[in-house]
This record gives C-alpha cells, structure tokens and sequence, in this order.
C-alpha cells in the first residue's frame, strides 16, 4: 500500500467523526439545530488546552497535549462513543486500544500515535492529566452552552439512561439547573486541578454565550 493511499484512507476514516453525535448530548434529549459531532469536541478541546496553557502557564508539552487531544476519540470511528454509563473504565480501554490498532494499522509511525494515545489513557504525564482535564472541562462548556440555550428539558426525560444513576438523581434534585448539575458531577468526578476547578465555578452560575 502506498504513502497516497495510507493518507487518503486514515484522512476518510477520522472524516466519519464528524458525523458521530456525542453520545451525552442524545441521551439527555438536548434539542438543538444540530448537535455537536465528535469532530467538533475535538476542535473545541484543542483550543481550550491553548487557552488553558496560555492563561495559566502550564509548562508541559503542548505539542504532546495537541496530539493527544487530536487522537483520543479516534477509536470512536469503530466503537461509537461509549460512557461510564455504557461500559466499564478498562473494558473501554480495551477495547479502544484495540479499534485505535486498526484505525492506525497502515500509518508507518503508527506505534508513536498508539503510545501517545496510551499515555493519555494512563494520565500519569503531566502532559496527559492537562489533557484529560481540558478533555472534561470542555464536555463541561459544552453542556453550559446548551443549558444556557434552553435546550433540555428536565421534565422530558423519559428514556435518560443516566437519571437512573443516585449521584446524578441527587445533583438534579438539589440544585436549580441542569449544567449546574453536570458541572457538580463532574468537579466530584474529575478531580480538576485548582485551575480548571477555577473554570469550572467561574462558569456556574455565569451566562457565558454572550
């Protein structure tokens, strides 16, 4: 197989993330004119690890971090986008790790790509803990956009996989909103370091689609 078809043929299987709706976004029934594509989350996230490393001078390798954030979904292409509501933490990784395999089988620095997107998976870098961090507070974002746009109803959830969860019932229940809610779920999730915890208060209870 030749250098041509190698490019064209990786460049065809990643142009199917941008028809790949986030998973989330469908399952809490967000009604919008179109919904983020795992491609757009994969801009975003990169521009906000840009902001991120600017503002709060971060020294890491932010070239490393862009790889990372460019690969991460990639298996995404044959697995669809999977949540810890779907499928547990190594069984994801697993599989995964197996679908990025195929996905990068015929690029020749296939094996850098592969260990990159392990590195991350591991977060024991500080390359990979900045990206997994700006990975969730964009998913984050995301959601107070939506929330701010009024396009979920929490009364209209009947089929919500995740409101069968006690931790995301309770967070409903005791707060006003519901990406007051997510975001709450996710500082307890996430454990953001104090700078993306800063972001992520910053924008509770702010209108930011201004």
């Amino acid at each position: 197989m030749g250098k041509e078809q190698n490019v064209v043929e990786f460049y065809v299987l990643c142009n199917k993330l941008k028809h790949i709706i986030r998973s989330g976004w469908k399952a809490w029934n967000v009604k919008a004119d179109r919904l983020e594509s795992i491609a757009e989350h994969i801009f975003g996230v990169q521009m906000l690890a840009i902001a991120m490393w600017s503002e709060y001078k971060y020294d890491i390798d932010l070239k490393k971090v862009l790889f990372m954030l460019a690969m991460h979904e990639t298996e995404e292409i044959l697995i669809g986008d999977l949540t810890i509501f779907d499928v547990d933490n190594e069984t994801k990784k697993r599989m995964g790790h197996e679908a990025v395999a195929k996905v990068l089988s015929n690029l020749a620095n296939k094996e850098f790509l592969q260990n990159i997107i392990i590195e991350f998976d591991e977060r024991k870098t500080p390359e990979a803990i900045f990206a997994y961090q700006c990975d969730k507070l964009e998913c984050d974002l995301q959601c107070k956009l939506y929330d701010e746009q009024g396009c979920v109803d929490l009364k209209s959830q009947k089929d919500n996989k995740y409101l069968k969860n006690e931790n995301v019932q309770k967070l409903i229940y005791d707060n006003d909103s519901w990406s007051k809610a997510w975001l709450k779920f996710g500082q307890h999730l996430y454990k953001y370091d104090e700078n993306f915890l800063k972001i992520s208060n910053y924008i509770m209870d702010k209108n930011i689609n201004k």
